[in-house]
């Protein structure tokens, strides 16, 4: 299974995956522009339509239209020498207005019948069946960084009390020490609990999984969850232990919830957790966060564990 990486990253990696995406789409259109001996860039084309929409229009009525940097426009109207003019506004001769030209015409009604037809049903289907839920989504982020920039609100938001690691060797202890210590508490380690906990980079990474990490600035790594990868398209939710030094300061909670963002960022659709009657504490925050009791689970995979009793899969609400 090949793992995107960028994808598992999380919603803090939103910029750069949206960026991911403009490339890739903006790529494809630079060939199809190419294709057609189109003299514009894909990227500049919304500058001509808005110029042909809303012009004459300055350089900073352009930038503010289309919610982008002055000094970005102003680049990509360099190289629109031919297609862009400059007019002296008739009431302020030291304004200048931006028009498109007679070749700035002509090509924008080969870019309306050539280029936009072949481009904007390929891009629809991309978002077919989403287009709804996924245009409103992204509105909705542009409106939320129009209302506070994500600068102001990590400051608002002032330093973590708790915050989310990914595995790395130097944590193959403490992987170990917290869930020992977390089973120990109330069962015998069995071997395959000794097993996963001793080789967590062969055993759950290597083969596609996830190991997160919880740390605070006070204890440093207090909990731990992972995700292995299992049979039929299943992905266990596993190994989530939290040290008793961290219990009351919803460190589970936290990591299970980061957790299964995680799985959803990753195409994990099927997540299934194994546990006993005895954790009535997890198997209650299992439920709060979507887990329900699953029959068909308990005889897929309860047999892993002598002390399983509860088998649970993730569906979550909505």
């Amino acid at each position: 299974m090949e793992i995107d990486l960028l994808a598992g990253f999380g919603v803090g990696f939103l910029g750069s995956r949206l960026k991911r995406l403009a490339e890739r789409m903006q790529a494809d259109a630079v060939e199809v522009a190419r294709s057609l001996d189109l003299p514009v860039q894909p990227a500049q084309v919304s500058l001509l339509m808005t110029i042909r929409l809303h012009g004459p229009i300055t350089v900073g009525e352009l930038a503010e239209r289309l919610h982008l940097a002055q000094p970005t426009v102003t680049r990509a109207l360099g190289t629109l020498e031919d297609f862009v003019e400059a007019r002296r506004s008739p009431g302020d001769q030291r304004s200048k207005r931006l028009a498109l030209t007679e070749k700035g015409e002509a090509l924008m009604v080969r870019i309306q019948t050539q280029l936009l037809p072949r481009i904007e049903p390929a891009a629809a289907s991309l978002v077919e069946g989403l287009s709804g839920d996924f245009m409103q989504g992204l509105a909705k982020v542009e409106a939320r960084l129009d209302e506070a920039s994500l600068l102001s609100r990590i400051e608002a938001a002032g330093p973590p009390a708790m915050w989310a690691r990914d595995f790395s060797d130097d944590l193959t202890d403490a992987f170990y020490r917290i869930n020992a210590e977390w089973i120990a508490d109330m069962f015998a380690l069995e071997e395959n609990d000794i097993a996963l906990l001793s080789r967590p980079r062969e055993l759950i990474l290597d083969k596609g999984g996830v190991v997160l990490f919880a740390e605070t600035p006070e204890l440093g790594v207090v909990g731990t969850c992972a995700l292995m990868v299992s049979k039929d398209g299943w992905v266990e939710l596993t190994k989530m232990g939290v040290l008793k030094s961290a219990r009351g300061l919803k460190v589970g909670e936290f990591l299970l919830a980061k957790t299964l963002e995680r799985a959803s960022s990753l195409g994990f659709g099927k997540v299934y957790l194994l546990t006993n009657k005895k954790c009535a504490a997890a198997i209650h925050l299992y439920e709060k966060l979507g887990f329900v009791h699953d029959a068909e689970i308990m005889r897929l995979f309860g047999a892993r564990y002598e002390r399983c009793d509860v088998a649970m899969s993730y569906r979550p609400r909505g």
